[in-house]
Order: C-alpha cells, then sequence, then structure tokens
C-alpha cells in the first residue's frame, strides 16, 4: 500500500469516527420471529456463539403475573419445554433457547416484552417493585422523576430488569453493596412448576431470609419465569466523572487504590498503544453546578451506510493482514474518544473541560443508538444492516490476581505491540469492579472484570488476524488465572469446567432441583454454559472457541493456520499462521 493510500485511509477513518455521534438510531427488531408452522430466536447481533438456530412451536405475551403464572402452567400442564425471552435478547450465549427436538413441537416461548408496566416505588423503606419485562432505563427515569436513583447498573441500558437479574450484569464499584446490580436486590417473585393440585404453576416470593434466594439472585432462567424485582434505591444524587488519559505503566499496581478512591472506578486500557484511561468517578452534591449525560461513544447511533463502509474496511484488512492500517485506525479512534471524553456531555454538547457533573440516571447508563428517528441509522451491530460483527470475552477475576494477569499480557504485548490493534479499535480493554457476593453463580470473592471485543469473520471457518493473540489472551484468563466467565458473554470454551469455580454450585443444582424438578426450563444450549460441558470437536471447532485446539485440523490447515502452543502462556494451545516450513516448537 502506497504512503498516499496509507493517508487517505487515515483521514477516512478520522471523518468516520468524527460523523458517527450526529446521527439518531434505527429501533432494534423483536428477536423472536414466527411464521405460520414455528417461531425462531435471534440474540441483537443475528447470530448465537455456535451460530445455530433457535426455535420453538408458539410463543406467548403475558402482561400481568397471573398470566405469566397461566403460561407456566400451561407449559407443564402439556409436557413442553420452555424460555423466556427479553425484548432485546442481548446474550451472546444461548441462555434463552429451550430445549429443541428434531419433530419441533414441545419447545415455548414465553416474551416478557409486555409485561412491562409496573413500578412501584415505596419512598418510605427506600424500594421500588418492578415487573420483569420493565426496560432498565424506564426503571432510571421513574426513579429518577421521583427523586431517587438507582446506585448500580450495567453500562449498556438495552436490557430489561429480567436479564439484568438473570445474567449477573453489573456496573463497576467496590463501595457498599457493590457494582453488580443482582446486589441491590430485596425480593424476587418467581412463577415455578408445581403439581396438577397446586395448577401446575405456582408463584414463589423470594426474600434475603428464604432459602432459595441466592440461588434466585443469578438464576441463568433455569429456575423459573421471574415476575417481579423488588429493588434498593437511594434518595437522588450526582456524580462527578473526569476521565484521565494517561500511560499504562503502572495499571498493575494500582489498580486496587483506584477502586479503593473513587466509588465508580473504571479503568479502560489501550494495550497498543500503551495508554490507560483512569476514570475518576464519585459523588457530588446535588446543588453541584453541571447537566451532565454519558452518552458512551461505542452506543451511539451510526450510519447504516457508515456502519458497512467500517465493516468492509474491517474485512479487507482482515484478509490482507495490514496491521499497520488497524494501528493507525487505533490511533484515530483514542485520539477522537479523548477530544469527545468517551461521550461525556455538558448540557447537551461534548465535554469541553473536567470534572462533567450530572444526576446519576443520565451518568451511569446509556444506549442512545436504540431510540429511532429514522430508518436510516441503527446500532453498529444491527445485523440487519451488515454492520459490525464481533465477539465480546468477559472474564472476572479473584482481585488478587488481576496484578499478574495485568503483568503476562503486557509480555504478550511487547512481542508485538501491533497484534493488540485489533482490541483497541474497539474499546481496548475495559476493567471494572464488582463486590464478593451470596449469590450462588456470582464471585465468591471481591472481583476484577475485564472485557474486549473483537473481529468476529462472517464465515465461521474463516481464521482472523492475530487470532493465536486473543486466544491466548482468553485462555491465560480463563485458566492460568482461574477467572469465571460472566454467563452473557463469551464464547464456549471460557465456560469448560465453569462449575468448580463456583463453591456454591451444588447448592445452586439443588435449588434448581426444587423449583424446576422436571427441568422444564433448561436446554442443551443453557445446560453447555451451566455444566460447561466441552462438546465433540470437528474440524475448524477452534476458530470460534467451540473448543481449545489439539490437532491441526481444529484450525484451518488449509490456510496455513496451524495448532500450537501460546508464546507467553506456554499451556494455551492456540491457532497460528504459520509456515509449514516453521518448526512450531521453537515459537
Amino acid at each position: 500500500m502506497s504512503n498516499t493510500s496509507y493517508g487517505l485511509m487515515e483521514v477516512f477513518m478520522l471523518w468516520i469516527l468524527c460523523i458517527l455521534p450526529l446521527i439518531h438510531s434505527l429501533t432494534p427488531k423483536s428477536p423472536i420471529q414466527c411464521n405460520q408452522t414455528i417461531c425462531t430466536l435471534e440474540n441483537t447481533y443475528g447470530t448465537w456463539n455456535d451460530r445455530k438456530t433457535c426455535y420453538a412451536l408458539n410463543v406467548t405475551y403475558p402482561t400481568t403475573e397471573q398470566q405469566l403464572r397461566l403460561a407456566v402452567s400451561y407449559v407443564v400442564q402439556n409436557n413442553l419445554k420452555a424460555k423466556i425471552v427479553t425484548k432485546f435478547s442481548h446474550t451472546i450465549p444461548a441462555l434463552s433457547c429451550p430445549q429443541q427436538n428434531t419433530n419441533n413441537n414441545h419447545a415455548f416461548f414465553i416474551s416478557t416484552e409486555k409485561y412491562d408496566s409496573g413500578i412501584e416505588i415505596d419512598a418510605e423503606n427506600l424500594a421500588v417493585t418492578v415487573d420483569s419485562g420493565v426496560r432498565l432505563r424506564e426503571l432510571i427515569d421513574e426513579v429518577e422523576k421521583n427523586g431517587f436513583s438507582l446506585v448500580a447498573a450495567p453500562y449498556w441500558e438495552g436490557v430489561t430488569i429480567g436479564g439484568v437479574i438473570s445474567t449477573g450484569a453489573h456496573g463497576s464499584s467496590w463501595w457498599g453493596k457493590g457494582g453488580a446490580f443482582h446486589e441491590q436486590v430485596l425480593e424476587i417473585t418467581v412463577v415455578v412448576p408445581a403439581s396438577k393440585s397446586e395448577g401446575y404453576a405456582k408463584i414463589l416470593k423470594l426474600d434475603s431470609h428464604h432459602p432459595l434466594f441466592n440461588a434466585a439472585k443469578v438464576s441463568l432462567g433455569v429456575l423459573g419465569a421471574i415476575s417481579k424485582v423488588k429493588l434498593s434505591i437511594e434518595h437522588r444524587f450526582k456524580r462527578s466523572i473526569t476521565f484521565n488519559f494517561t500511560d499504562d505503566n503502572d495499571i498493575e499496581n494500582v489498580y486496587m487504590d483506584h477502586a479503593n478512591k473513587y466509588e465508580f472506578a473504571d479503568i479502560t486500557w489501550y494495550p497498543s498503544k500503551y495508554t490507560a484511561v483512569y476514570r475518576y468517578d464519585f459523588r457530588a452534591p446535588l446543588n453541584a453546578s453541571g447537566d451532565g449525560v454519558f452518552d458512551f461513544i461505542g452506543f451511539q447511533a451510526n450510519s447504516i451506510f457508515i456502519a458497512k463502509v467500517v465493516r468492509g474496511a474491517e474485512k479487507l484488512l482482515e484478509i490482507t493482514g495490514f496491521s499497520k492500517v488497524k494501528c493507525s485506525t487505533a490511533s484515530l479512534s483514542l485520539a477522537f474518544r479523548k477530544l469527545t471524553a468517551n461521550g461525556l456531555k455538558n448540557n447537551g454538547l461534548f465535554s469541553t473541560g473536567y470534572p462533567v457533573i450530572g444526576y446519576q440516571g443520565r451518568m451511569q447508563t446509556s444506549g442512545s443508538c436504540l431510540y429511532s428517528s429514522t430508518i436510516f441509522k441503527s446500532c453498529a451491530w444491527d445485523p440487519r444492516i451488515k454492520g459490525l460483527f464481533f465477539y465480546e470475552s468477559t472474564a472476572i477475576f479473584p482481585a488478587s490476581k488481576f496484578g499478574d494477569f495485568i503483568k503476562d499480557v503486557k509480555k504478550l504485548r511487547d512481542i508485538n505491540p501491533q497484534n493488540f490493534c485489533g482490541i483497541d479499535n474497539y474499546n481496548g480493554i475495559m476493567i471494572r469492579y464488582i463486590k464478593a457476593s451470596e449469590a450462588y453463580l456470582g464471585p465468591s470473592e471481591d472481583s476484577i472484570v475485564i472485557d474486549f471485543n473483537y473481529y468476529r469473520a462472517n464465515d465461521q471457518f474463516a481464521p482472523r488476524l492475530n487470532q493465536d493473540v486473543w486466544e491466548e489472551l482468553e485462555q491465560m484468563a480463563f485458566f492460568k488465572y482461574g477467572a469465571k466467565p460472566h454467563w452473557a458473554k463469551n464464547r464456549n470454551l471460557a465456560f469448560l469446567n465453569v462449575q468448580q469455580k463456583y463453591p456454591k454450585f451444588n447448592a445452586f443444582i439443588d435449588a434448581k432441583k426444587q423449583m424446576d424438578p422436571e427441568n422444564v426450563f433448561s436446554g442443551d444450549w443453557s445446560d453447555e454454559i451451566l455444566y460447561g460441558k466441552e462438546l465433540v470437536k470437528f474440524d475448524g471447532c477452534a476458530l470460534e472457541g467451540m473448543c481449545i485446539c489439539s490437532e491441526d485440523r481444529h484450525c484451518s490447515p488449509q490456510k496455513g493456520y496451524l495448532c500450537t502452543h501460546g508464546l507467553v502462556y506456554k499451556e494455551a494451545r492456540v491457532c497460528r499462521l504459520l509456515s509449514t516450513s516453521v518448526n512450531t516448537d521453537s515459537l
């Protein structure tokens, strides 16, 4: 590539990055689509982590708790399998897919999309009770309107309350009850299968004194149908946010102090750019000046045309292997995030100085691409537009082990920093904090959570540029350092032997037997995740994390990708582009 074309690519990508935040979005479609014979379920990305098709005989849309109970009763009485489906379906694993059957006649979807009208605030006791289908943004706005705030919530608002509870979604904090949403739960109402004399379904109301409560706090949808959730709230408050873009020299030494000093701290690390962005985020007085909003850059709306162009450029760079161009665009992306404070706004405009101060309800959670004003814009990953297509890996580390993990990643990065430009084109490595939880499927110790996104090929058997780097990073996290996977994210390999990482896993299974003894709400795919089952290996299975390679055929030997060991974590087995003349034992 000539220097001239290289410069044009930089200018073009800068133009793209500058206009992305200026446009609105196309409303995401319903994840369930039915014809006269069958209903299919997709996630918001258009495909599950194993690209299978999820289907059911029919779907019902209850609007009340009684209708939800009748739906479960119908399923049990007719010996069907069922799964609860939310409005958004943002999980990467197919947790919401029911047991599949070749006759297509025994699975049933129960959607909470229309069970979303109940929000009851108990001001005296600082609590709010909400229907499981209520969207997070609706809840936040209603609570704030009445003079209160939710303390913990995920960064992404395209979720329902039932979905957040089921998957262990979280924000970031080691203060108070911590950053996990389920730690704010005071009570959960669940509809579960029952005997004929009980009408085939019954309603269980679980509070902190109930022996099943800590199972239901993070349930993966396998215990029954969440009906209502009672959450703790606080009097409305403001937050003050400053982003400090600096070098990454000391992350492994300061990450704990950072969390202890700032209530809503996080760190974003761009390894290829040797840059760390520290979020100084804490409460501010209600009378502090500022009407700030955090409209995170990655969740803002995108022109459909531009999203397609960006994806086309990604594919071209993957095919041609132009790492230098990827690194150039990563530099532009980082510069743009710094210029726009990563989406922080004051009085509706990009921030021109720190700190940015605003009410909690507008500073914690974002997702402006969800709200439609024209059909020509959308969330960048909307499958209808053939835009961005990526994987998201999320690992939850015991806090004491995280510093050594960072050191190992730096060693891997320093072998060739260009190898890390692929994730820095997205959002680098996001580092957040959650506290130890009593939930059986929650972390048993104070923990650090990392998220990183990376290119996913349209063809499941197409190897990716720097395939081996992302595989080594994954395996280092989940196997060398024993990190737990986020239940709603990750490729299949992250869940291998996951039950061994939870001291109270057996207690969860015992609760499952009590609440759903006939496994009405279980399925093949949710069992693969919950029990960490290793699937039968096949040609190319390692390319999308369906297995860890042990033979070359699990990679793509016809395209030069062979199975070899990691460069820093030698026990890792990864698919690396190698010449057939190379002695892999020396790598």
